[in-house]
């Protein structure tokens, strides 16, 4: 601190934070720990972050937690290296009218005004821990070698690499900083809750983008020069793609232990104009034990869904886009039907999790082995339930349809935009409308929206459009527990932090049984399930906005197409 000590020592007994006693015990070993605060804090009487909020609160200056925010490049280019570097200094945000810019010294005004003056514009101040500007300094103006150096102190022995990733390793010690980049590059994402991290190589960089609760955020970019080492170092951690083969596509896995917890990405290469691009997904296992209430079933759904998941026999179809949490709810069904006294086999393209207890078995269309293949043997071993990946033809559907009609319970995924609209994509790839009707129990369509940042959502009202899009009465808003996004440390300055699920849960009855056999239109049967009270994805999405955990932009983004 540039500060006097004495000066500190007085804000920091004002605020109770540390006693007379403490700090004369510090002064006794003042010379050898260079300071009283540094006496207190290696005392262990405080935290170098007790001290930096306690100072930037007596100077009326917010504290802000850098160890989970994700800076965009845009924001640090405002700020030069040897400028940040000099002053210890770090852009976190922008706005029309001001720089906000965080500092590791609450009471070093000289930094201030430098700052101020050098950029010739509006700056803000927040304060953040010394350690953490320092971390940042390296994330984002550092080199590959600091980045490296800096990894040593921070994985330790946190992290452990599949086998063949740990052997390589060790005989590649010429590219030690680039082994420890990557490494650094999968912990970051995995810290900061990526479902997905994009390696994109561009003419005059290589971007890196993460996807966090499904929007792309940009983040700092290796030098181009190390494209090519960053992707063969990944292609090697696979154990099964050629770092020679630059021409094709390929996919592999990597597997990462860190502290208890196993993580799996799946790794697949697209060559294109300047470079092969890479997309890993992240697969968490932990996502495996999430129950129907952490999915964003509200109670009554959830009762529905639980009757349906518990039927001796039927399909049981998901629908929904690419991204829309299909996998991630046919799990959780597995996962709350999974006991010793029923036999589960799955089978799948590819295996994202491996789960206890249930019989994954993986397509492999280069050898023969389709999923009509794998359906006809795995009919053979006498399963109870059935997952299958996804319906993509009519073999597999007639198969899944007559594993249904033979005491199977059959769980499966449809790319269809709503429920409904299942029993017409059935019948269009060539299944029989008797058939459909007879076997199918129910289809539940599925999006996914962002949930608000429990920490700093704020109460709000709708707005006269908002109100229209949704299609709400203005009755329902008298006990509507409206909340806006805000933005805060937990929630890296957002407003949003982790997703949900709206569903729209399709029943087939006696009535549409009949009105299928009648080969009645999707919209025929949409406007019968409605009566029969069948809620919308608009609707279930309408339901979790007045509960306060999403926002009316999320429901109307996702929902578009159930405007009507």
């Amino acid at each position: 601190m540039t500060a006097n000590d004495d000066y500190i020592i007085e804000i920091l007994r004002d605020t109770g934070l540390v006693t007379k006693p403490q700090i004369e015990r510090a002064r006794a070993e003042l010379m050898k720990h260079g300071g009283i605060v540094p006496a207190l804090i290696a005392q262990g009487a405080l935290t170098q972050e007790d001290v930096t909020r306690a100072l930037a609160t007596h100077n009326s200056m917010e504290f802000v937690d850098m160890s989970q925010m994700v800076i965009s490049p845009d924001v640090i280019a405002h700020i030069p290296q040897e400028v940040a570097r000099r002053y210890r200094v770090i852009p976190i945000a922008q706005t029309e009218a001001s720089l906000l810019v965080a500092v590791d010294d609450p009471l070093n005004f000289d930094t201030f005004d430098a700052v101020g003056h050098l950029l010739k514009r509006e700056v803000e101040f927040v304060c953040s821990t010394p350690d953490q500007i320092k971390t940042a300094l390296l994330k984002y103006y550092g080199t590959a070698d600091d980045a490296a150096a800096q990894l040593e102190g921070q994985l330790g022995d946190d992290i452990q690499i599949g086998e063949h990733a740990a052997e390589v390793a060790e005989g590649e010690g010429g590219d030690a900083p680039i082994i420890k980049m990557v490494t650094m590059l999968l912990l970051e994402a995995y810290k900061l809750k990526a479902s997905d991290i994009h390696l994109e190589p561009m003419e005059k960089r290589f971007r890196v983008r993460f996807r966090m609760d499904g929007v792309l955020h940009e983040m700092q970019n290796p030098p181009k020069k190390l494209q090519s080492a960053i992707i063969s170092r990944l292609k090697i951690m696979t154990g099964s793609m050629s770092i020679a083969e630059k021409r094709l596509p390929q996919d592999g896995r990597i597997q990462i232990k860190i502290g208890k917890k196993s993580i799996d990405l799946r790794v697949s290469t697209v060559p294109t104009t300047h470079g092969e691009s890479i997309v890993m997904r992240i697969l968490d296992k932990s996502s495996l034990s999430l129950g129907l209430p952490e999915l964003g079933f509200l109670s009554d759904d959830q009762e529905t869904f639980e009757q349906l998941i518990a039927l001796p026999d039927g399909i049981l179809l998901v629908t929904g886009p690419t991204g829309s949490g299909k996998t991630t709810t046919l799990y959780a069904c597995l996962n709350y039907i999974n006991k010793p006294d029923r036999k589960i086999i799955t089978v799948e393209d590819p295996c994202e999790y491996q789960m206890n207890g249930i019989n994954q078995v993986q397509v492999n269309v280069d050898i023969g082995m389709t999923f009509p293949v794998v359906l006809r043997s795995m009919l053979r071993q006498a399963p109870n339930i059935i997952m299958i990946g996804e319906i993509r033809d009519a073999d597999t559907a007639n198969i899944a349809i007559n594993a249904s009609l033979t005491g199977h319970l059959v769980f499966s995924t449809l790319h269809t935009n709503d429920a409904p609209a299942a029993v017409a994509r059935l019948v269009d790839i060539g299944v029989p409308p008797f058939l459909v009707s007879s076997s199918v129990r129910a289809v539940v369509a599925q999006r996914l929206v962002r949930k608000l940042c429990n920490n700093c959502k704020q109460p709000h009202e709708l707005t006269d459009s908002e109100i229209v899009s949704l299609g709400i009465d203005r009755s329902q808003l008298g006990e509507a527990l409206i909340m806006r996004p805000v933005g805060c440390e937990k929630c890296r300055h957002v407003g949003y932090k982790g997703r949900m699920g709206i569903f729209e849960i399709f029943v087939i009855t006696d009535d549409v049984r009949h009105m299928i056999n009648e080969k009645a239109s999707t919209l025929q049967l949409r406007k019968r399930a409605r009566e029969l009270g069948m809620r919308t994805l608009r609707e279930d999405g309408v339901r979790k906005v007045l509960a306060g955990t999403t926002t009316a932009e999320e429901v109307i983004s996702t929902t578009m197409g159930d405007a009507a």
